[in-house]
């Protein structure tokens, strides 16, 4: 059901977003920790709506929907807007593409497996790469202005938020290609016919 908690938490994650992007629009030092604090409030709901939904056994198909589309929406829109504000230092942009188009071929995949009624389990080495990737994510939305805010000047907040897209791509990568080859497997198991659909 929509008014269920754990679907409620997850709804909260695409609220926040046009909230998150208005924040790092307007670019200023406290606007700046306001969108990390949001992003980590977002990110721990992520955790929360799970945990919840398996302890209160509230599953629904509406809730297995949205988690995964808040998720992406959530990291494709912190990225894509830290990019047009110049916020992706040392070459974080690379990276950055390299995540958002991990996860357009992983949704592609489980779409296609779901369909052939083939699950798609999350790996370990995923969870990590999500751990990377939600942490630079914070540090890159907060920048050395909040560094500079909660006077902790000699702290390169940039910099360690790029460090750890930087590592989030490389098991983006790994894990990208574990997923492509299970998908393959699946595809030359069930004779490798599939129609194409326009998008």
């Amino acid at each position: 059901m929509l008014t269920d908690l754990p679907n409620i938490l997850t709804l909260s994650r695409i609220v926040a977003i046009p909230v998150l992007v208005a924040l790092v629009a307007i670019g200023a030092p406290v606007t700046d920790c306001a969108a990390c604090l949001l992003f980590i409030a977002a990110a721990i709901t992520d955790y929360l709506d799970g945990k919840l939904a398996r302890a209160w056994h509230q599953y629904s198909d509406l809730g297995r929907m949205l988690d995964p589309i808040a998720d992406k929406l959530l990291v494709g829109a912190s990225l894509m807007v830290l990019a047009g504000s110049a916020r992706l230092p040392f070459g974080a942009l690379y990276p950055a593409i390299i995540i958002l188009a991990r996860e357009i071929l992983v949704s592609g995949l489980r779409e296609f497996l779901a369909s052939t009624r083939i699950s798609l389990p999350v790996t370990r080495l995923a969870k990590w790469k999500t751990g990377f990737q939600m942490t630079a994510i914070g540090f890159l939305l907060a920048g050395d202005s909040t560094g500079k805010l909660l006077h902790l000047d000699g702290l390169p907040v940039s910099m360690l938020g790029a460090i750890m897209l930087w590592v989030a791509a490389l098991l983006t990568i790994v894990t990208g290609w574990d997923y492509l080859a299970t998908g393959l497997r699946h595809v030359g198991r069930n004779g490798g016919t599939a129609s194409k659909i326009a998008s």
